[in-house]
């Protein structure tokens, strides 16, 4: 074929690429995300998940379909976040004391700053996390956080003062564990599956964790009591972040839908852990278990109880040269906000 004659047809054939378009498998197929999730398919942050894949998928108008795979099938819990920065998964969402002492900083939002709600604490943490730009996230694109609602003391037994707590044998793991020592019992270290038979054949009297739990974990079956010690009470952080390249790989429009989505969900998963909690509260009402409130000026010593815990992580961030006096500040002024 002369030199002529084939420069012809590649323009021809050009000519019809650019009139009829890319071939559809091209220009239809959509950018296929894989998505980790430890929690359970039917538990309410993974149903909140699916929604999530669901309206970035529709923002972007199809040009993105995200697929979950829950239970840890991908990447077990603690493993999420290091799945995602090596690319076993494009996006997790899990817990970040799960990976403790990989995110100093961050650990300001579990300490026991007085939670009310799973909606402050979600708030609270996203605030964070737009002021402080934390370098400990670097290696990952974050999309949001969420936290759940007040982690508080349940018991066998009511307890209306630290006087009556002292010396109780409480179920706890990480922190929870700090502030059990610090409110005078006797921490017991058990993870929440082992946390209904602990306290079931007595080798615990309660457990410091959130009111969800009362169901989510069937524990309002074995307690008797929940005390609303809020002044003291702590919450624990959640991440969804995606992988950093994978990120980097998608154009601006898709970027610029999926951050508006992830604003979207912050409200929803606030919002979704304080359902689960007041079904939670429901689920142990059913069962029999009394709540008890602490009036202003017992809270206050319980909240006084646990401020070396705080004073111990701004020591710890000095140490490390990270802001967290700054940090410990700004999240007790947006909760205070928030809960007003």
């Amino acid at each position: 074929m002369g030199k002529s004659r084939w420069a012809m047809v590649v323009g021809c054939a050009l000519g019809l690429l650019v009139q009829g378009g890319l071939p559809a498998w091209a220009a239809d197929k959509p950018i296929e995300l894989t998505f980790s999730n430890f929690f359970p398919a039917p538990h309410n942050n993974s149903v909140l998940a699916e929604e999530w894949g669901k309206a970035v998928e529709q923002k972007t108008g199809g040009k993105v379909k995200i697929t979950l795979f829950h239970g840890g099938t991908l990447t077990p819990a603690a493993q999420v976040y290091d799945g995602v920065v090596k690319g076993i998964s494009d996006i997790g969402m899990s817990v970040l004391s799960y990976t403790r002492g990989r995110f100093p900083l961050t650990e300001i939002i579990d300490l026991p700053l007085g939670y009310k709600s799973g909606y402050a604490a979600t708030k609270v943490a996203n605030a964070y996390l737009n002021k402080f730009q934390p370098k400990e996230f670097a290696d990952t694109q974050v999309m949001f956080l969420h936290a759940h609602g007040p982690g508080v003391l349940h018991t066998k037994k009511p307890v209306a003062t630290m006087a009556d707590l002292k010396g109780m044998k409480i179920s706890c793991t990480g922190l929870s564990a700090k502030v059990a020592e610090k409110l005078g019992a006797v921490p017991v270290a058990a993870p929440m599956p082992e946390r209904y038979d602990s306290i079931q054949k007595g080798v615990t009297e309660g457990g410091l964790f959130p009111l969800e739990a009362l169901k989510g974990w069937k524990l309002g079956e074995v307690v008797k009591s929940t005390t609303l010690n809020y002044g003291s009470a702590y919450t624990t952080t959640f991440f969804v972040v995606m992988n950093k390249d994978k990120w980097a790989s998608l154009s601006p429009d898709v970027q610029k839908a999926i951050q508006e989505v992830n604003v979207e969900f912050v409200e929803k998963f606030g919002h979704g852990w304080d359902q689960i909690d007041k079904d939670g509260t429901e689920f142990a009402v059913s069962k029999g278990v009394s709540s008890v409130p602490l009036d202003a000026a017992e809270d206050a010593k319980w909240t006084a109880a646990v401020k070396p815990i705080l004073d111990e992580y701004v020591t710890n961030m000095k140490g490390k040269n990270l802001p967290g006096e700054e940090a410990l500040k700004f999240c007790q002024d947006e909760l205070a906000k928030v809960q007003m």
